[in-house]
């Protein structure tokens, strides 16, 4: 049975699907040039990540696939239900990245209250000329520790970064439209461990009190984040999307950098992927990464273990 991995798969994936008796093929196929390879090459199951989507065209071309996988937790890029009603199997990995998304929202964080985004670009340029006017323009960073850090969307990913905002002594908050509390719980290299029951509040109470937001919501039809949304953000306060491209308004991002609402933003995920807005990747105020929130070694070795356990059940 042939298995194509269609935007790639960890080797520890291969090598649990290979054991358990699948062929996995890992070739690139083009999207408009997918459904001809799936029937030629007699596949039985798909998985992708981002790049590659399966929607009821794809799905109705492709009489013989009974599986589609997302690498990944988020499956806006599958028509999941058409999928199901057609009676193929779909499969994710929603615990797998999660410890990888958090680290990045943290990358980004302490890259940008020590201005690590601008100074990168400009101490290659500037750095042997006007040393100490950069040093002068980026002395005045300020610490995460005693801040107070807001997160909208309170799943594993959420909770994943709550835990690093304690570990740090932020102060945390969240709001979820479906979550009431969590408990979590901080665990330490000694195998010690501290938890922390957080109470999730409305989401005006989070704009208005926290100084970073972190983004950890599915796609959805309209934005998460508008205008009205940045305007009850603390001045100067920061904003952190690793989440789905077409959350945030992204025309009222860049008025809000621009106005000094907000003084610096992240973007891992964008509206117009894979070609973002130039204005946003020009922006001296915007820390920047090309929707890599689940890209670690150890990720994608999780997440190709997972995917591999569940194929085995199903298919065979």
């Amino acid at each position: 049975m042939k298995i194509l991995a269609n935007d790639g798969i960890s080797q520890s994936g291969i090598d649990a699907l290979t054991a358990s008796g699948f062929e996995i093929i890992t070739v690139n196929v083009a999207q408009e040039q997918l459904a001809d390879y799936i029937n030629s090459n007699n596949i039985s199951g798909l998985l992708v990540r981002s790049a590659t989507t399966a929607r009821k065209e794809l799905i109705d071309r492709c009489p013989n696939l009974k599986l589609i996988g997302r690498g990944g937790v988020g499956m806006d890029n599958i028509d999941v239900e058409y999928a199901k009603s057609k009676g193929l199997h779909v499969i994710n990995t929603p615990a797998s990245s999660s410890a990888s998304v958090a680290e990045l929202v943290f990358a980004h964080l302490y890259g940008g209250v020590r201005f690590l985004y601008d100074s990168n670009r400009n101490m290659p340029l500037e750095g042997e000329t006007n040393f100490k006017g950069l040093k002068k323009a980026y002395a005045n960073g300020v610490e995460l520790r005693g801040k107070t850090l807001g997160i909208i969307g309170f799943g594993r990913i959420g909770q994943e970064v709550a835990k690093i905002g304690l570990g740090v002594g932020m102060k945390v908050i969240a709001t979820d439209k479906f979550i009431d509390k969590a408990t979590v719980t901080v665990s330490l290299y000694s195998g010690a461990s501290v938890s922390e029951e957080i109470v999730t509040q409305d989401m005006d109470s989070v704009l208005s009190e926290s100084d970073f937001i972190s983004l950890h919501v599915p796609a959805q039809k309209e934005y998460v984040i508008d205008h009205a949304a940045l305007a009850k953000m603390k001045k100067g306060a920061v904003l952190v999307n690793a989440a789905r491209g077409g959350v945030v308004d992204e025309v009222a991002l860049i008025n809000a950098l621009d106005s000094g609402q907000l003084s610096f933003a992240a973007l891992d995920t964008f509206e117009n992927e894979p070609k973002p807005e130039i204005k946003l990747l020009m922006h001296d105020k915007i820390s920047l990464t090309p929707h890599i929130g689940a890209a670690t070694l150890e990720a994608q070795d999780r997440i190709g273990e997972e995917l591999a356990s569940q194929i085995a059940t199903l298919l065979k």
